[in-house]
């Protein structure tokens, strides 16, 4: 089995392993206590704050460890919000943050706070312009993660952090998907992580406020991790996460060079193999080892059952799997196709020949899920003025099958008006006439559901 997930969980490190093993004999006693057990203890707590100090760049007193990734995120915000409450209470973040960050903002906003949200580009990636230009007297915090998690585009965040320090902004740094492979550049103010995105055991996080940052801790108070993080340290994990990190960053120039030529490959030659697919993301700012790119008039969920079947693991950011009903809100800001997505990203020591057979074997199945739905095939040549499709009750991606099925009935000039009431059309729809390079004129109410109305450009 092929396993091309590490952007959601890497595989434990055999240095975490190693290192989890050989401090659970040493690392169970309370390092807050002054005998020797405690003293041993916190030995390895303080070695291991000290590496991943070192990894990260910052001073070992400016990083804490969390009980999650997501932890550190949702701590982060709060204290930085609260600490900065009398310059206010706005709070940047940008449109495709990952959900810890935006569910953090979603709970600032019900509790009076305000929220305004930048866009990215097709590529992903925001223009640090715009971070500029949403910057208020009352800003309290700003936030921007280091590489989408889903599509691989690396953010710029020493430019961004440039702007907000001469507004006199904190910048959070979400860095999950990035630390693995580097310390992040710029002058930011926090940063989070999770271990189990560079192999090390999931339920350690790390927090680093920098010093000279005001931060006031919400919540009850604990006296350990400087007050930043409640709860009795798992010290065996921990080391175990500092360990894998300084690992991974030993390969991570090596792995990077090897694993960038294997996702080019998949970039370069899935158009070819696959008709009517996008590769999304930056092609060139962009994570080393992962790559993304959205099939149309296929049911993403099958997809992924089919490659599982096929012996890979893969996910996806479309509307169609059983996880979500709604489409990626990365993929939605982005304004690409979310339908039959499929995110590839690679681990450490991922072998060419599996990359090789998954491009045998991805074009087979994606034409198998095509014949199943009825996709068309082809273009036409009609002579229709205007049709209208009633795709009402259809989910996705069956009403930009119905779409393109249409599109071949009308002159160039026509239009089709599609009658769709799921929720991913209002996406898919505009993207796939991106793609399809067909005029999309908008969308209007209709009596049931949405009228999106198509021009045939070619």
């Amino acid at each position: 089995m092929a396993y091309f997930d590490v952007a959601s969980s890497a595989p434990l490190h055999p240095v975490a392993r190693q290192a989890l093993h050989a401090s659970l004999d040493e690392g169970w006693a309370d390092p807050a206590r002054l005998y020797r057990e405690g003293r041993r203890a916190r030995l390895l707590l303080d070695a291991a704050r000290e590496a991943a100090a070192e990894a990260v760049g910052c001073r070992p007193d400016e990083l804490v460890f969390t009980s999650s990734g997501t932890r550190a995120v949702h701590s982060g915000m709060a204290g930085a919000l609260a600490g900065r409450r009398r310059a206010g209470r706005h709070l940047i973040v940008s449109a495709v943050e990952h959900s810890s960050v935006l569910h953090s903002a979603e709970a600032h906003e019900a509790d009076g706070g305000a929220v305004t949200e930048v866009g990215v580009g097709r590529a992903g990636a925001v223009d640090p312009e715009a971070y500029a230009a949403a910057l208020r007297d009352d800003t309290a915090l700003a936030c921007l993660q280091s590489a989408n998690h889903e599509v691989g585009t690396v953010q710029p965040v020493a430019r961004v952090a440039e702007v907000c320090r001469a507004a006199g902004v904190p910048l959070l740094v979400d860095a999950a998907q990035s630390l693995p492979w580097g310390r992040v550049d710029g002058d930011w103010s926090l940063l989070t992580g999770s271990a189990h995105k560079w192999g090390g055991p999931a339920g350690v996080g790390l927090l680093v406020v920098r010093k000279g940052v005001r931060f006031a801790v919400q919540g009850p108070v604990d006296e350990r991790e400087s007050g930043r993080a409640v709860g009795f340290e798992n010290i065996p994990a921990i080391v175990a996460a500092a360990a894998s990190l300084r690992a991974v960053r030993a390969e991570a120039d090596a792995e990077g060079v090897r694993l960038r030529e294997l996702t080019e490959r998949i970039r370069a030659r899935v158009p070819g193999l696959v008709p009517d697919v996008e590769v999304v993301g930056d092609p060139v700012r962009r994570l080393p080892h992962l790559v993304t790119f959205s099939c149309l008039y296929v049911d993403g969920e099958t997809v992924l059952h089919e490659l599982d079947r096929a012996g890979f693991s893969v996910s996806s950011g479309s509307s169609c799997t059983s996880s979500t009903l709604t489409p990626s809100h990365v993929l939605r800001a982005m304004g690409v196709v979310s339908e039959g997505n499929v995110r590839v990203s690679l681990p450490f020591g991922a072998e060419e020949a599996e990359v090789e057979r998954f491009l045998e074997v991805l074009p087979g199945v994606v034409r198998g899920v095509r014949e199943t739905l009825g996709a068309p095939v082809g273009g036409g040549a009609g002579d229709a003025e205007a049709v209208t499709v009633d795709a009402l009750g259809m989910s996705c991606p069956l009403p930009v099958i119905e779409l393109a099925k249409a599109i071949g009935r009308v002159r160039v000039g026509g239009t089709v008006t599609v009658l769709a009431d799921d929720e991913v059309a209002a996406v898919d729809i505009p993207a796939w006439c991106w793609t399809r390079e067909q005029e999309y004129v908008g969308e209007r109410p209709a009596d049931r559901g949405v009228a999106y109305v198509v021009r045939r450009s070619s």
